[in-house]
């Protein structure tokens, strides 16, 4: 048995790599990784929603050459598993954002990465040839939105994703009571070329209002969103909806799509689940603008409820970086698999081949009390 082999024994589902990942990283990045916002509400409603929704399975279909590919944007994907942005990798494993992009490539996984990755999107895209996108936090300099814009465009991503709904940063309790700090060694490579032009923001001071806070006098708005979509050819997608108005005004900005989000529940606690606002999102925005969705998906069947409910795709966070943790790219790898695995072996058990055969109907319509 290889060491890598090695290194999965035990491991079968989703929990067992938080509780795994728990054990090894040391307890101050764990709070970072894992923490919600204040209370946690939000990130157990998150989950707590998949668990509350039952399946209601057909019997006795036949499904002959069954898949799970599909379309977004002109493009064919091989399932409806991404990876989500997320900061920082090189916290979890020392090949940071490279091994998660070999991990992509290896089970056909779109990845989304961050502005605030810990290798640069050039060198992410020269890891390994998986399906990229590029996730843009606005700054406050166009500029350096258009430069970054420029760099990912040339190193061949497919989709602009620009998050919206953490302009500043959540009130993480959790990750405050460890003393979490950035290590010196890890810093945000994408946006160094630009230092100049990134004014740090102070420290709010006491009896300041945060509404005089850079951070929040300088936010983006439905404009910038507009001038986006209109400096690239690639699709923009809008990331952080929660509100049917907020995706229609994503819409008649330009954006070609929508992800729900509400930042696994690490921004703004007591807000809804991803999972219960979806189908609201969906109907706003219309059968021809893809939705996708993130937060508390740990099964396969999360994945199918997510579908049945109109979601195209799905998006994990955490558990990459989990994965990551316990064993670099193959533990990556692994989560991907086991929820594709599972992903598969729902859909077969629910009577259904392929993605365009699941809709609302797989769901139970009874109490979910």
């Amino acid at each position: 048995m290889s060491q890598a082999e090695a290194s999965l024994q035990g491991l079968s589902c989703l929990a067992d790599y938080a509780q795994r990942a728990s054990e090894l990283l040391p307890a101050a990045t764990w709070a970072y990784v894992n923490a919600g916002a204040a209370d946690g509400i939000t990130q157990r409603r998150n989950a707590a929603a998949f668990e509350q929704r039952m399946l209601w399975p057909r019997v006795l279909r036949r499904i002959t050459e069954g898949n799970t590919e599909l379309e977004l944007f002109g493009k064919r994907y091989a399932h409806p598993i991404f990876i989500a942005p997320t900061a920082f990798h090189a916290l979890a494993h020392a090949d940071a954002e490279r091994a998660t992009a070999i991990a992509a490539a290896a089970l056909q996984a779109v990845y989304v990465v961050s502005t605030q990755a810990s290798v640069s999107l050039e060198d992410v895209a020269a890891a390994a040839p998986s399906p990229r996108w590029f996730q843009l936090y606005w700054q406050a300099d166009k500029d350096v939105n258009l430069a970054l814009l420029r760099r990912a465009e040339a190193a061949g991503y497919e989709a602009i994703v620009m998050t919206v709904d953490a302009p500043i940063q959540g009130n993480r309790n959790a990750e405050q009571r460890s003393g979490f700090s950035l290590p010196a060694s890890i810093k945000p490579v994408n946006l160094l070329p630009y230092a100049d032009k990134l004014q740090t923001p102070g420290v709010l001071e006491a009896g300041q209002s945060l509404f005089q806070h850079p951070l929040v006098t300088q936010m983006a708005n439905w404009d910038d969103v507009a001038w986006l979509v209109k400096q690239t050819t690639l699709p923009v997608l809008v990331k952080g909806i929660l509100h049917p108005a907020d995706a229609q005004l994503a819409v008649q900005a330009g954006a070609a799509g929508v992800i729900v989000s509400n930042h696994g529940g690490r921004v703004l606690d007591s807000v809804p689940a991803t999972l219960e606002v979806l189908p609201l999102v969906v109907a706003a925005v219309g059968p021809h603008v893809p939705v996708l969705v993130d937060g508390g998906i740990q099964r396969g069947t999360d994945v199918l409820k997510a579908l049945a409910l109109g979601a195209k795709a799905v998006l994990i966070g955490r558990p990459v970086l989990h994965g990551l943790a316990v064993a670099g790219a193959t533990g990556v790898a692994h989560i991907l698999h086991l929820l594709r695995t599972e992903l598969e072996s729902s859909m077969v058990l629910s009577g259904v081949g392929s993605l365009e055969d699941i809709d609302s109907s797989l769901l139970w319509q009874g109490s979910n009390t």
